[in-house]
Formats: structure tokens, sequence, C-alpha cells
């Protein structure tokens, strides 16, 4: 159950928010197996100057341009998976006409007990897990 948060520059469409989601959902569903049902995300946009990064750290890339895509997922994907993941999205992105040198992704995984919809507690509680 990943959820998606994308940091983008103030002046980037909610279509292109959209896009890039459902890209990002899209591959998190082909390459890590999440169900397609688990869709999540949230867009917090930054005003330009926000964005304070090193340009050429590990490539080329616009800081008044650039988004970072954070995905909150359960833990268990091998590095395999993660790597297929990074760069079926990087692909996806440039395919919606996004140019994927200007995206930094990153994972933070954790377990059912950190996740939480509904007053009876945590997923593993409310799943029996």
């Amino acid at each position: 159950m990943p959820f998606n948060k994308l940091h983008v520059p103030a002046n980037l469409s909610s279509e292109t928010c959209q896009a890039i989601n459902e890209e990002l959902h899209e591959s998190l569903v082909e390459t890590c197996g999440v169900n397609p049902d688990d869709h999540f995300c949230l867009v917090a946009r930054y005003q330009p100057g926000d964005m304070l990064l090193h340009p050429t750290f590990l490539g080329q890339r616009d800081p008044q341009a650039t988004i970072v895509i954070e995905i909150a997922l359960l833990g268990g994907r091998t590095d395999g998976q993660k790597e297929d993941l990074f760069k079926d999205v990087r692909k996806r992105l440039d395919k919606i006409g996004f140019d994927a040198d200007n995206s930094i992704m990153f994972l933070l995984e954790n377990n059912p007990a950190d996740w939480s919809f509904s007053p009876e507690g945590s997923v593993k509680t409310v799943l029996g897990l």
C-alpha cells in the first residue's frame, strides 16, 4: 500500500501531476506487485527558490523544474524490483513529456503496524496480520 507524495514546482499543472502519479502507480503495480486499488497520492507544491539542491549531484537537473517523488510502502521488495521501478518511472516520465532528468525518487519502507486507515487501529490489527 504505497502512499506517493509528489513535490513539484508551483507552476506544474494539475494535469501533469495527475499524469505523473498515474504513471508512477502503474509502474508500482507492474514492477513491485502493488495492489491496483492501493492508489494514494498527495501533491506538495513549492515556490521558485524553495527547491535547494545541488544541480549536478549524480546528474544534471534544473532546481526550478525538479520534482521529488517520495514513495512510502510496505517493505519486502528486492533491490532488483526497486531498480526496475526507478528505471521504469523515468521512462514513463519521458513518455508523458516530463524531462526525467529533473526527477529525484526515493522509497520509505515500513510495516503493516505503521499504517492506519480506520479507528480500529493499524492495518496489522485490522487485518489480523
